[in-house]
């Protein structure tokens, strides 16, 4: 239902240990996320909390779910001596790669205390349902002894 690898995400652990990033000032490598199911209905959330409603970006390309968004940095902080950055600022992107069993017509998305929900039917072609078996009469035949 879910691609469970991101290919992005090592690569981009491996330069911040290399280049000393946290991550904060550009592009934040964590975007905390659950999926499960429940049901007809596919439901996946993510943590964005302090995140301006109004950044967040959902896209849906075919069976592609693309969620952005963005959560500034504090004003002042320039000029501020940085005690702890654990929070990351900048814009924070994930992509989910969804099966054909889902409906990407009637995804909804809600943000509230801080998570994103999304809530993916099941397509109606995926669902299960039963088939009707009929039968059809053979005339007689005579046998011949």
């Amino acid at each position: 239902m879910i691609m469970r690898t991101d290919p992005f995400r090592e690569f981009d652990r491996l330069s911040q240990q290399l280049f000393g990033s946290n991550g904060t000032s550009t592009r934040p490598t964590v975007m905390p996320m659950d999926a499960w199911r429940d049901g007809d209905v596919f439901h996946v959330e993510f943590d964005l909390p302090g995140v301006d409603p109004a950044s967040i970006d959902v896209d849906v390309e075919r069976n592609v779910v693309t969620v952005k968004a963005a959560r500034p940095p504090r004003q002042g902080e320039a000029e501020a001596e940085q005690l702890a950055s654990e929070r990351p600022h900048g814009i924070f992107s994930r992509q989910l790669v969804l099966g054909d069993n889902l409906d990407t017509g009637r995804i909804t998305a809600d943000y509230r205390g801080g998570v994103l929900a999304l809530e993916i039917p099941v397509a109606e072609e995926a669902k299960p349902r039963k088939v009707a078996v009929t039968t059809t009469a053979e005339p007689g035949r005579a046998i011949d002894a």
